[in-house]
């Protein structure tokens, strides 16, 4: 009989994933890494579900509304022709317009925490919402959702034909919001701090890192040290002089070191821009209001 998972394994697995899944990163054209994490398949079916439930009220009261309102002896064809405007209204245009008003919500994804965003992070445009919508007629009305299904199963993320072609994602937004760990400089590396020489870190390597102090806390010891000693010795390629010290405190050091150094020059570059801001405001000597 297999062994039951305790709480500490499920820690250390989400530990272990946390520290080597990078691919939930978006990143645009120069390179910068987005704060946006994409909505589960579970969360974005069960959005959709409540979107179709009332898209299909909408249009069983347009269609009963239509047949109050026709007259009884109307052509055929001018009867399917309607029906056929009518679905396309409500599966295309109402979809599109509420996604473009709302910036990517619905009623679904308001009642479950999502949005839809473009790549970049930034709200979607008509053109955006037209696309999805349109495409969904195929991958979710008439395939039942299960294109959309296979589709988002064998990406990278969870996006469905519509958010490929429209360069879109479902983020998800009610996420609990975690404290960091503030991270100091260790006594120990006091001394090594005036001489040592930090170059920039990969961001995935920094990504890694963070990751580590966030849930260093909640796994075992052993694992703890493992993934220390196997993060400090991809840090050790940009720091010199590597320190002789237990390998959490070389990385909690260098973590440290590279923060009041980019502090620094963060400051710098504010006073620059400001005196920048005050010569280019004056005027000569002489010169007229």
């Amino acid at each position: 009989m297999p062994k039951r998972a305790t709480p500490r394994d499920l820690a250390d697995r989400r530990f272990v994933r946390a520290l080597d899944d990078t691919d939930d990163a978006l990143v645009v054209g120069e390179a910068v890494a987005l704060d946006v994490v994409p909505a589960s398949i579970v969360l974005r079916g069960a959005a959709a579900l409540l979107d179709a439930l009332c898209l299909l009220a909408l249009l069983v009261m347009l269609l009963l509304g239509l047949s109050r309102v026709m007259p009884a002896d109307i052509d055929s064809g001018w009867a399917a022709a309607t029906q056929i405007v009518v679905m396309v209204v409500v599966f295309v245009l109402v979809p599109a317009a509420v996604e473009t008003v709302t910036r990517g919500r619905s009623v679904g994804r308001y009642a479950l925490g999502t949005r839809v965003v473009r790549v970049d992070g930034g709200a979607v445009s008509f053109r955006h919402a037209f696309t999805r919508a349109l495409v969904g007629l195929l991958e979710l009305w008439l395939t039942v959702g299960s294109l959309a299904l296979l589709v988002a199963l064998f990406g990278s993320r969870p996006r469905r034909l519509g958010d490929l072609l429209a360069g879109t994602v479902v983020q998800h937004e009610r996420l609990r919001r975690s404290v960091d760990p503030v991270v100091t400089l260790p006594p120990s590396l006091v001394g090594w701090a005036g001489l040592a020489d930090v170059r920039r870190l990969p961001q995935r390597l920094e990504n890694r890192i963070a990751a580590f102090f966030r849930g260093a806390g909640t796994v075992q010891p052993g694992l703890r040290a493992e993934v220390a000693r196997s993060l400090a010795a991809e840090v050790a390629e940009y720091a010199q002089p590597v320190p002789t010290v237990p390998a959490e405190e070389f990385l909690a050091g260098v973590v440290a070191l590279r923060r009041a150094r980019d502090l620094r020059a963060f400051t710098g570059r504010a006073r620059t821009l400001e005196r920048a801001s005050v010569a280019a405001g004056a005027r000569p000597p002489g010169f007229p209001r």
